[in-house]
């Protein structure tokens, strides 16, 4: 058959470079959720608000669980891309769709919750929350173009990766603050980001411990949406946790790097001893 020749042709001819893994297909999976999450925080929660909908109410509460929903499917499109791309193989572009898709997935759609946030809370200063938004988009820009130059050594990024900081911007607003207390948190999370704080890298029991809890917090999402009896307590409890974890475990890190530090002094003055 002539068309199925040319198909093979067209196929053995495309540039390797061009050709899309297993892995690449998570990613872009990936920067669909946090597009989607975009588009539901704009249709159910920006939109009624605009047009003073009375019936809004559980609309938002349902568009801004599924906003955060989708964030955390993204997470987990980004934590088996990696996972893919080891076991199977990665095309030369991976790296580059990584990096985009989690522009859009952990930088854009955080920031915009945050923003939407300022615009429709009683509380809240629609310009200062509208900086806050910049400065959490601004900080995973930076953060990823600091993963693209710099090589993770023994394990550890350097800054929170940007899907956890994702997921600690909206744990914050979630837990519905004071408007300043919450800019402070979501302005301390963003500077965690580009900072040097040592985070360790999602492998091995790390990685099934975080599938966990991204599954455990889609359940309180659930919980809280559809009005369950506690799920707000349920939630609240959940993003409590987020900001404690965010704070504890590069103390666990700093702690063990000290640990290594003692060790390798006690192991130089041995051989040094007759």
């Amino acid at each position: 058959m002539p068309e199925a020749d040319e198909i093979g042709e067209d196929e053995e001819e495309m540039p390797l470079s061009l050709r899309l893994s297993i892995a690449d297909t998570l990613t872009l999976g990936n920067a669909t959720c946090g597009f989607m999450a975009v588009y539901f925080t704009t249709t159910g929660i920006l939109i009624p608000h605009l047009t003073g909908d009375d019936q809004s109410a559980g609309m938002a509460r349902h568009s801004a669980a599924t906003a955060v929903i989708l964030m955390l499917c993204a997470a987990v499109f980004d934590l088996f891309d990696g996972l893919v791309a080891r076991k199977l193989r990665s095309s030369p572009m991976g790296a580059e769709l990584d990096n985009l898709s989690d522009l859009i997935s952990f930088g854009l759609a955080p920031a915009y919750f945050v923003l939407v946030y300022g615009m429709v809370a009683d509380d809240a200063y629609q310009k200062v929350a509208a900086v806050g938004a910049v400065v959490v988009l601004l900080a995973v820009v930076l953060r990823l173009a600091r993963f693209s130059c710099v090589t993770p050594t023994n394990g550890m990024f350097q800054g929170m990766p940007s899907p956890f900081g994702a997921l600690t911007v909206v744990s914050i607003v979630l837990l519905e603050l004071p408007f300043f207390a919450t800019l402070l948190a979501i302005l301390g999370t963003a500077w965690l980001m580009v900072s040097r704080v040592e985070y360790p890298k999602p492998r091995g029991r790390l990685a099934g411990a975080m599938l966990a809890w991204i599954v455990l917090s889609m359940g309180l999402l659930a919980a809280w949406a559809f009005d369950a009896p506690g799920g707000q307590l349920l939630l609240q409890t959940g993003c409590a946790l987020q900001l404690v974890m965010g704070a504890v475990i590069p103390l666990f890190a700093t702690a063990r790097r000290v640990n290594n530090f003692r060790d390798n002094r006690r192991e130089a003055r041995a051989a040094q001893l007759p």
